[in-house]
């Protein structure tokens, strides 16, 4: 008898986890992909359990109708066909289909859009905003400035813990997507916000939680969210601006410095330089800069 298709699924996210480390965010993004690709077979006309070998290109290319009918944008569809076809190579790979049924199902182009950053004066503000008086005043100028020396992002920020971060060596390991570890240089702004907010920790350790809550728990990327959307209002940036963006603004600053690409590619942790190159677009002002300091007619 035929497995169920959820225990198809439930094979590919073991497979995700043991042997590809995917993260947790990762994995539920995959799983609810497939589940709503599952909800769709089963409205339609396939009465008992969905036979995975009946599925077909022409059967994806109707989820993507529908896909497009609910609304779904071009971003959206394109990560939901991804996972089918990261799932349909998984099950070839095990011998319970012989093709990729989503292998020349289209992607859809892109629009290109540019990721959102702060201005130097602007990073400055959010920086200095918070009140360092108290010690949620001194975590929250610690967490702003070690993302913004760091070009980190939120979930490797708050998995850290007090033995990963070198206050003399200047330098944290974190552990980013995919479960993999690097080290990261802290900047002296970083150094001296982290060393101030320690001494104020009340539980110590190599292993303990660095950012922790109220409750003295590990903070959350959600909690970040929250508390730089306060900062944010407390300064009148007129931008939305996520924690994601202070990592873009990172990057931006440091090629409008004069960094090298590929630097700035292994400070951001990215595999290919490709994932790089989309801060050149936001380096107009360096461009600019350098066009007027060696053209003759500038």
């Amino acid at each position: 008898m035929p497995a169920k298709f959820e225990s198809y699924i439930d094979a590919f996210m073991r497979y995700l986890r043991l042997e590809r480390n995917a993260s947790e965010h990762t994995l539920r993004n995959y799983r609810s992909d497939l589940n709503q690709f599952l909800k769709f077979l089963n409205s339609q006309e396939m009465p008992g359990a969905v036979r995975v070998k009946k599925i077909d290109r022409l059967t994806l290319r109707r989820y993507m109708a529908f896909l497009q009918q609910i609304g779904n944008g071009k971003r959206s569809l394109a990560r939901k066909i991804s996972t089918l076809r990261s799932f349909f190579r998984f099950l070839r790979r095990e011998g319970v289909l012989e093709s990729n049924p989503a292998r020349q199902v289209w992607t859809p182009r892109q629009d290109k859009k540019l990721p959102s950053f702060l201005g130097a004066d602007e990073i400055k503000a959010l920086l200095d905003a918070p009140d360092c008086t108290t010690f949620l005043g001194l975590r929250d100028r610690a967490i702003l400035e070690t993302l913004y020396s760091t070009g980190i992002r939120v979930g490797a920020l708050v998995g850290i813990n007090q033995g990963d971060v070198d206050l003399i060596g200047d330098i944290v390991k974190v552990r980013e997507k995919g479960k993999k570890e690097r080290l990261c240089p802290l900047g002296s702004y970083a150094v001296q916000a982290l060393r101030e907010y320690m001494k104020k920790l009340p539980m110590k350790g190599a292993a303990a939680t660095l950012f922790i809550n109220r409750s003295k728990g590990r903070l959350t990327a959600k909690s970040v969210r929250a508390l730089m959307n306060k900062y944010i209002k407390q300064t009148a940036i007129k931008k939305h601006i996520t924690p994601h963006a202070i990592r873009h603004s990172f990057a931006t600053h440091l090629l409008d410095a004069g960094a090298d690409l590929r630097a700035v590619q292994e400070l951001l942790g990215h595999e290919n330089l490709s994932s790089t190159q989309i801060y050149t677009h936001l380096s107009r002002e360096h461009l600019k800069k350098v066009y007027d300091r060696t053209h003759p007619r500038a």
